[in-house]
């Protein structure tokens, strides 16, 4: 049986935290939902001082804020998002729609549209994450998404100009400077001066999440994105500095992140402890990580490689970094994953940030039946029928007057009957199924 050499907080805990955030999101979308732009206003001038004119930009105001980014940034900027659009067009390509003649005269079809309208968040309260944005604007412009609101909140003061460039290089259609629960809230209920969306996409702490989670079914979402996520599967062919930058690589990310180490090395565990602590006091961003590691970080030993993949079967994390000398049997046998690091070459930082595939993915256990944010999320798949001959759709109807007066359905079988009596030339009584 795997034991825990570190545990983190119970999940009574974690519970308790859940339902402030709850109750504190629930009254925040009902103030936006009743006075909108004006709640809008005063939640960000509460949340993040940012009251200006207006916070969508004008183009004067993007190509300022273009301005103000050095060349190698931009240029860093572009090479990422043509990583994240190559792998989301070659994604895209593989989605065709499709028309099929299932019996004679009879065509079934479907068509893959994209969603009219997406609002793309990109968090920036402790980090302004720039490759957010890749992953959903450039994303959702991959999938043929008509318009694209990006919003992101305001840095020391003002828009982030690398996150301004960032948006308006991945093709948004507009770009509001406003954050949290108030951006994603003004997107999904429409405000006097935001036209609502269709779909909200994009992570964000737990308040965002929230706030997707209460507003999905008034409009669509990507997934509940929670706190980062990070777990190592890692066995002796590494070592203990690699695995522990790893696990606090991820940890930054904020106090409440969990970073576990998976390993059947006892030596290495313990390693890798006392490296977490030796990198700790060197971390610029020790603060968050230590934090996170304090209270989420895990450590588990297992007897051996098949425990070790039940365990990440177990967690179904948001990230799983594999370092051991069968990586491909874990890539062959898991199934419970946001997305799958192989090898002490590659990196979660690598998916974050340039390597092309989504870093918006499942947490809180959600790999166990969904994957992360990608091209087809933008897609809608819409079904079709057309029938061709009369003696098709009389060969049918019959079937369905049937099928339908056995549930009970009677005028669910009139609109069979009336064709069969047209199209077949049947005598069917009112009401009655077809013989």
């Amino acid at each position: 049986m795997a034991e825990h050499l570190k545990r983190g907080r119970t999940q009574a805990e974690r519970a308790e935290a859940d339902a402030r955030v709850r109750a504190a999101v629930e009254a925040i979308l009902e103030d936006i939902s009743a006075r909108g732009d004006e709640a809008v206003r005063a939640l960000s001038e509460k949340f993040d001082n940012w009251s200006p004119e207006s916070f969508r930009l004008g183009e004067q105001e993007i190509e300022r804020a273009l301005s103000q980014v050095a060349k190698r940034d931009l240029d860093d900027i572009r090479f990422a998002q043509a990583q994240v659009r190559g792998f989301a067009e070659h994604q895209r390509a593989a989605l065709r729609d499709i028309e099929v003649e299932t019996l004679p005269g009879v065509v079934l079809g479907h068509r893959n549209i994209p969603v009219n309208s997406v609002g793309c968040y990109a968090p920036g309260g402790k980090y302004p994450i720039v490759a957010s944005v890749h992953m959903s604007v450039v994303t959702a412009k991959a999938a043929g998404v008509p318009r694209i609101v990006a919003a992101a909140p305001p840095a020391q003061g003002g828009p982030h100009p690398a996150m301004v460039a960032a948006m308006h290089m991945g093709g948004a259609d507009e770009i509001l400077i406003l954050g949290g629960v108030q951006a994603v809230g003004a997107m999904a209920l429409g405000t006097e001066s935001v036209a609502p969306v269709d779909m909200l996409v994009g992570p964000g702490n737990a308040f965002v999440a929230e706030a997707k989670r209460q507003l999905f079914g008034r409009v669509g979402i990507d997934l509940l994105a929670g706190p980062t996520e990070t777990l190592l599967v890692a066995d002796e062919t590494v070592d203990a500095e690699l695995c522990a930058t790893d696990l606090l690589g991820q940890a930054e990310h904020g106090p409440d992140s969990p970073a576990i180490l998976v390993t059947n090395s006892r030596s290495l565990a313990e390693a890798t402890m006392a490296e977490v602590e030796r990198l700790l006091a060197i971390l610029p961003t020790a603060a968050n990580a230590g934090a996170a590691w304090r209270d989420y970080g895990e450590v588990i030993l297992c007897a051996d490689h098949d425990e070790m993949l039940a365990e990440a079967e177990r967690l179904a994390s948001e990230h799983v970094q594999v370092m051991t000398d069968r990586d491909e049997w874990y890539l062959e046998n898991m199934t419970c994953y946001g997305a799958l690091f192989l090898g002490p070459r590659t990196n979660v930082s690598y998916g974050d940030k340039v390597i092309g595939t989504n870093h918006t993915l499942p947490t809180r256990r959600a790999a166990r039946y969904t994957g992360g944010l990608w091209v087809g999320k933008f897609i809608k798949t819409h079904t079709y029928q057309r029938i061709l001959t009369d003696e098709a759709s009389a060969r049918l109807g019959e079937v369905c007057s049937r099928l339908c007066m056995l549930e009970g359905f009677v005028g669910h079988a009139e609109q069979a009957n009336i064709r069969v009596r047209r199209l077949g030339g049947r005598n069917i009584p009112y009401g009655a199924a077809a013989e």
